[in-house]
């Protein structure tokens, strides 16, 4: 599907230093369907202007102002890009969809749990769509491997092992000039650290693939390097909804490690797994039966999944064209004038990330062993 027009996207967050601001104009323009024509991208009124200048684009030094001045051009924004740190997640989505825009915002959806609550309420009210990056969703062979367990080909799903290692932070790089780390470890900017940061990613996928929702789980949430405000390791056990057993690990001081991001979900008659860091192959391991590689782009693969590749089999493609998944869904929704994403994440699984983190790190803090997990609902 080809649209006539490009939806206008303007951005919030994402200027100069940032990283995760160039990912997501990559990711939105990837396919045409989506153009960046404006941004907020720095409180700083010379730095947003700068990366106006070098993307050839609007820019604003206020948020709020270019929303006004965006709604009122008939050439103006249609949605909005959230890339700023968290605690500013709910106030810009808010707003953004109260003004009539459609929001596709960084993760986690918020601050803390209560402000994802609130944004439930303003999304379902506001009728336009709302979608979530979390990026590994839209990898084709993550998108395989969730078709694989809804088929029912593993039979009833047993066990679920996710597992996200970073070392970036083995060393207290906050105390040392690091802009990357200082906001992730201040509370008042980000809310919580590692669970937050990158176990929301887990979790997620965790529910995503296996099509079992948590119910429960017993955390141990920890900080390892002295002086730290937040969490930088964390240990879960989980239970799902269908009774299968879960375990979720996340640290970003596991030294050495990358961007180790590997799942494995075991069912009746076999297991599957995939890693980030081979992100074009999903193995298949059957219980009576030679294993599998299954290889992105293959004709035998899901509809699914070949709607999520752009070359052919062999081409390795990765994080931005993954993005640029969730970005082309995210456009066609708007397109068909319907408010749900699609496979494209959204405020029920923003709530249930916030969910995840605030009563993994209060059961943890608290010692109180296994708890439900509360205030999923959106």
């Amino acid at each position: 599907m080809s649209f006539a027009r490009p939806i206008r996207l303007a951005m919030v967050g994402g200027g100069p230093g940032a990283f995760i601001g160039p990912v997501h104009k990559m990711a939105a323009e990837l396919d045409g369907r989506l153009k960046l024509v404006a941004g907020a991208f720095s409180r700083d009124a010379a730095r947003s202007q700068a990366a106006g200048d070098a993307w050839g684009v609007r820019a604003y030094a206020d948020w709020r102002q270019m929303l006004a001045a965006e709604r009122g051009r008939e050439d103006g924004a249609q949605a909005v890009a959230v890339v700023t740190p968290n605690h500013l997640h709910f106030e810009v989505s808010a707003e953004a969809l109260k003004a009539g825009f459609h929001v596709m915002s960084d993760k986690p959806a918020t601050l803390n749990l209560a402000e994802a609550q609130d944004l439930a309420g303003v999304v379902a009210g506001a009728g336009k769509v709302y979608g979530l990056t979390y990026v590994y969703t839209g990898y084709p062979m993550v998108r395989e491997a969730r078709e694989i367990v809804r088929r029912g080909d593993l039979g009833r799903v047993r066990k679920v092992v996710a597992e996200y290692a970073q070392g970036w932070l083995s060393t207290p790089l906050e105390r040392e000039g690091s802009k990357q780390a200082e906001w992730r470890v201040d509370p008042k900017l980000a809310g919580a650290g590692c669970i937050g940061d990158i176990g929301v990613h887990a979790f997620n996928l965790a529910e995503f693939i296996s099509g079992q929702r948590v119910e429960r789980l017993c955390a141990d949430v920890s900080t390892v390097v002295p002086g730290r405000a937040l969490d930088d390791d964390c240990n879960v056990l989980l239970r799902f909804d269908n009774d299968a057993r879960g375990v979720l690990v996340a640290s970003q001081i596991s030294a050495g490690a990358r961007n180790g991001l590997r799942i494995q979900v075991y069912g009746e008659k076999g297991g599957l797994s995939w890693s980030h860091e081979r992100p074009n192959e999903l193995t298949v391991d059957w219980l009576e039966g030679p294993s599998q590689t299954l290889h992105a782009a293959a004709g035998y693969l899901s509809p699914v999944a070949l709607a999520g590749t752009r070359i052919p089999t062999g081409h390795p493609e990765g994080f931005i064209e993954a993005f640029g998944n969730l970005y082309r869904d995210f456009a066609q929704a708007v397109a068909e004038g319907r408010p749900e994403p699609g496979l494209v994440p959204g405020i029920t699984e923003g709530v249930r990330g916030m969910a995840f983190v605030e009563s993994a790190v209060a059961a943890s803090r608290d010692g109180k062993g296994w708890v439900r997990l509360e205030g999923a609902d959106a």
